[in-house]
């Protein structure tokens, strides 16, 4: 037996409201024959098609060198713990039952976790978090959340809805949609710092600052201040090892991270504040597949502990 059949392969599906990328994963956390596709949000069960197509091509390549045992999808919203999934910005996917459907249509067993939790897990395992049972991951991108491991465990609340970080409270007023999206978020997150530009993105507004127009520098720097007050608020809670900051705002980390840092040294637990790094992720957009992957991996490959 080869090297390659003896490895225990799960496919790993990061589905987004955008995007849907999909790859075959080992125990080392290699990722292989990855393919990224635009989401067809035509219908409600468009990207459920397209999650069984992409998967089924993962399985069905190099039939007899690569055994598949499990597959892990990352879904942009919540995981309900009947299986069922809220989805947003997905259409129609208000109670969409992925997992029970995923099964049927590929007869594997098959793990659905929120986007959040995803990253976090992914981090933990082969990332900037690797080794660490205390740790947050915050996304930053269209919104705001945050996947938390606590003693090893990931904190998922009552309701599955711990990690919802763009509700928290950090100034005194709300921007426009704020009471729909929460405080945080309506002032830091992507479309919050575009509007301030009045610019279509947040890129654009980074690519600005850094060609040394101040307003856009301003924006970048009121952003992380915000962000610093609402990680201070994590910090103090959770007292964790390490926080990772994510998702599309992280590549205009430069622009903000230091002044984030500042905003927690001023806010947080001074001890707990003392002692956690706050570092970008060393992964990127690879976090919420390999997440989903050591989670099904975990469950049908028996991966070792790493």
């Amino acid at each position: 037996m080869n090297a390659m059949a003896e490895k225990k392969y799960v496919v790993a599906v990061d589905l987004g409201g955008t995007k849907l990328a999909a790859a075959a994963v080992d125990s080392m956390g290699h990722v292989s024959d990855q393919t990224i596709l635009a989401v067809d949000a035509s219908s409600r069960m468009a990207p459920v098609n397209q999650i069984v197509e992409a998967a089924r091509e993962l399985i069905t390549a190099k039939k007899g060198k690569r055994k598949i045992s499990g597959v892990g999808v990352a879904v942009p919203g919540l995981v309900r713990r009947d299986g069922t999934v809220w989805a947003p910005n997905l259409k129609g996917w208000g109670r969409m039952a992925l997992a029970q459907r995923l099964k049927r249509a590929l007869r594997l067993p098959v793990a659905v976790e929120s986007d959040r939790n995803a990253a976090v897990l992914g981090e933990a395992w082969c990332g900037a978090a690797r080794g660490k049972s205390d740790a947050i991951v915050l996304m930053l991108g269209t919104g705001i959340g945050a996947g938390i491991l606590s003693g090893g465990n990931l904190v998922r609340g009552a309701h599955e809805l711990s990690g919802c970080a763009g509700w928290m409270v950090v100034a005194d007023t709300y921007r426009r949609g704020g009471q729909n999206v929460g405080q945080l978020e309506s002032l830091a997150a992507g479309p919050a710092i575009a509007r301030a530009a009045g610019t279509s993105s947040a890129r654009d507004v980074a690519e600005a600052a850094r060609r040394g127009d101040q307003a856009c520098i301003n924006i970048y720097l009121e952003a992380g201040r915000l962000l610093g007050y609402g990680v201070a608020n994590l910090v103090s809670l959770f007292d964790p090892e390490i926080i990772v900051i994510g998702g599309g705002l992280a590549e205009a980390s430069d622009l903000f991270l230091d002044t984030l840092r500042e905003g927690v040294k001023e806010r947080a637990q001074p001890i707990a504040a003392g002692r956690v790094r706050i570092v970008t992720s060393s992964l990127g957009s690879r976090a919420n597949l390999l997440g989903v992957a050591r989670l099904a991996g975990s469950k049908w490959a028996h991966w070792p502990a790493r």
